[in-house]
């Protein structure tokens, strides 16, 4: 079974550190030296607000993967654990986004490749191809230190859910759901 990263939205104060976190680990570089206009900002997750609430809504690494089902280049299967985005082989379809039941996948747009146009020899310019790719959670697969949302929530908000805990659960909610019918 995947493991997955939930949050709870009651400990969620919206501040958007979890998204930031994100964005560095998978930059690859420390973005705060960075000329701000070279920032590659595409954070795997999303926090949504609202008067009420606040949440990030990431990838919950389904078992059955409807965006990997959807993908017709086969850029998105399961890795250690998480699903995963070949963003060399996604052709920016979006099935994958309509496939998703929880709305966590969105499109980033990269630079595929860079050409110099010599037509106008004095104006020599530089052309980049941008091409839009899927961007989901990958739960930091690069990271050998886990999620980085999980690492750096300030109200500890996010956890990691594993097979064990989603069976310890089922085994509560029949246990007091057991109980309730006794007492009736």
């Amino acid at each position: 079974m995947n493991y997955f990263v939930v949050a709870d939205p009651i400990k969620c104060i919206g501040c958007r550190t979890c998204m930031i976190a994100c964005v560095v680990e998978h930059n690859g570089e420390d973005i705060f030296y960075q000329n701000p206009e070279e920032i590659n900002f595409n954070p795997k997750l999303e926090v949504v607000k609202n008067a009420q609430v606040s949440a990030p809504i990431q990838c919950r690494q389904c078992e059955d993967a409807p965006c990997a089902k959807a993908c017709p280049q086969d850029a998105i299967s399961k890795k250690n654990n998480a699903i995963i985005v070949d963003q060399k082989k996604c052709i920016g379809c979006k099935n994958c986004m309509i496939a998703c039941p929880l709305g966590a996948i969105n499109l980033n747009d990269v630079e595929s490749g860079c050409t110099v146009d010599l037509t106008n020899m004095p104006n020599d310019k530089l052309f980049c191809i941008e091409k839009m790719v899927a961007n989901k959670c990958d739960l930091c697969s690069g990271s050998e230190k886990g999620p980085a949302c999980v690492r750096v929530c300030p109200t500890a908000a996010f956890r990691i859910v594993h097979e064990e805990d989603l069976t310890a659960s089922i085994k509560n909610k029949r246990k007091a759901s057991a109980i309730g019918a006794k007492n009736l």
